[in-house]
């Protein structure tokens, strides 16, 4: 116990400050031999060096984490990704290891390129957690379509299903997912050989909320799936198609006469001319729209949808070999909210770019890579006159002198110019501003 301190010896039968509060409290004051027989005469004869040591507090208790509130933890938890709450966080105690099996944090999980990944691994997640509302099992080959069932009859609530590249899948999987979820807004399953048009019908029949699908470089789709999909999912905002040779202008007229609420369009490289692109003028809610590698594209029919749909922020006419200065201009001039313009590979010149920095104000993103007709004097003129201008891809134009880019660069530091010499040494940067040091042992050997 704490020693109180010792009574005076000229009021010894005065009580003492501890037995004042003693008699205060209702108790009876101790008298100065109970005092010194309790605390012993070495401890009481003298009084201490200091003597608030008689009245020091024990030392607080060192915090726990485990004593913050659930939620805390829960919240502070939902910052790491799934592996390491699965392979460091749930294996420090028991507590912990329940807290990472929380329902929040298998509502939304992204398993992608996990080999570990198996149709039992897949039934078992479902089984535990089943208000899983978007997984990402892209590059996990091997599970089958086994497994894809099982979730998608476990997990009626699933909104975004994404499986980029599992070659291995059927349409008994995007089957059995359009068939036991049917709020299902997400559909990404770019690169699926075996994917038909019977696996997009049943989609179309019964996932009336789609909002956002990819089926690039899913070779077997053609027009057939296509517009089952446009006449049925009238929500749809976002489509994208890549390198799909069956489709053509007739999936694209559906969707733009079916879907009104269609953003951002993509048909790069599909079987689609001018007279399908140019119903896409109807979309007003149109904002980005890519049209790489369009072989019968011309500049009339981009330059109506630049006109049209005033809603455009971004197009993409990259290796479009027949679009050419007059078409840029308009674009410039019509494309009152456009931000971004790629043009790689285009059969433009410096006209092109001088034509952007007088007539655009909006327009921050220009890529004129592999154009072999840029020269120094657009990609200066540009730099000058424009306002908004950000960023200007100058990649592989041959024409372009380094010595004029080195220049831009210091007198337009507000504008990112890219080439082959001005990435590298941006690389190099940043891998300096890490921590990276070259090995000159390495290299003087």
């Amino acid at each position: 116990p704490l020693c109180p301190p010792p009574s005076s010896p000229t009021s010894e039968g005065a009580p003492t400050e501890a037995g004042g509060d003693a008699v205060r409290a209702g108790g009876t004051a101790p008298s100065s031999a109970q005092q010194q027989h309790e605390c012993g005469d070495a401890d009481c004869r003298e009084p201490p060096e200091n003597p608030c040591d008689c009245h020091r507090e024990p030392p607080p208790e060192t915090p726990d984490i485990n004593q913050l509130p659930p939620s805390i933890l829960l919240k502070i938890f939902s910052n790491l990704s799934l592996d390491e709450r699965c392979l460091s966080a749930s294996l420090v105690c028991k507590y912990w290891r329940d807290l990472c099996l929380d329902f929040q944090f298998w509502k939304q999980l992204d398993l992608s390129s996990r080999q570990q990944v198996t149709d039992e691994l897949l039934e078992k997640i479902a089984s535990r957690s089943q208000n899983i509302i978007e997984i990402n099992i892209s590059d996990c080959r091997s599970m089958s379509d086994n497994g894809v069932c099982v979730l998608a009859f476990k997990c009626p609530g699933l909104l975004r299903y994404t499986a980029y590249r599992c070659k291995q899948l059927s349409d008994t999987s995007i089957i059995a997912v359009a068939s036991h979820c049917p709020l299902l807004q997400k559909v990404h399953v770019g690169n699926q050989d075996k994917l038909t048009d019977e696996g997009l019908k049943q989609l179309g029949s019964k996932c009336r909320e789609l909002k956002d699908i990819h089926f690039g470089q899913c070779y077997k789709i053609s027009d057939e799936g296509m517009i089952v999909i446009a006449k049925g999912c009238l929500k749809l905002q976002r489509i994208y198609m890549q390198e799909n040779k069956l489709v053509t202008d007739q999936s694209v007229k559906a969707f733009a006469e079916h879907c009104p609420e269609l953003q951002y369009v993509g048909f790069m490289g599909c079987s689609v001319t001018s007279k399908g692109v140019i119903h896409l003028t109807k979309l007003r809610n149109l904002s980005s729209l890519d049209l790489r590698h369009i072989t019968e594209l011309d500049n009339e029919t981009v330059m109506e949808i630049v006109k049209r749909c005033k809603n455009l922020s971004s197009l993409n006419l990259c290796l479009n070999w027949i679009i050419n200065d007059r078409c840029v201009e308009v674009i410039a001039k019509e494309g009152q909210n456009l931000k971004e313009l790629y043009l790689v590979s285009c059969k433009i010149t410096d006209y092109a770019l001088i034509a952007i920095g007088r007539y655009s104000m909006t327009i921050e993103t220009v890529d004129v890579g592999w154009c072999k007709e840029i020269t120094d004097q657009g990609a200066t003129l540009i730099a000058q006159s424009s306002k908004s201008l950000r960023y200007l891809g100058l990649m592989r134009c041959d024409k372009v002198n380094e010595v004029t880019v080195e220049q831009l660069v210091q007198q337009y530091p507000h504008i990112t110019f890219s080439t082959v010499l001005q990435d590298c040494k941006r690389t190099l940067e940043r891998a300096y501003q890490m921590g990276w040091t070259p090995n000159m042992s390495a290299a003087s050997s």
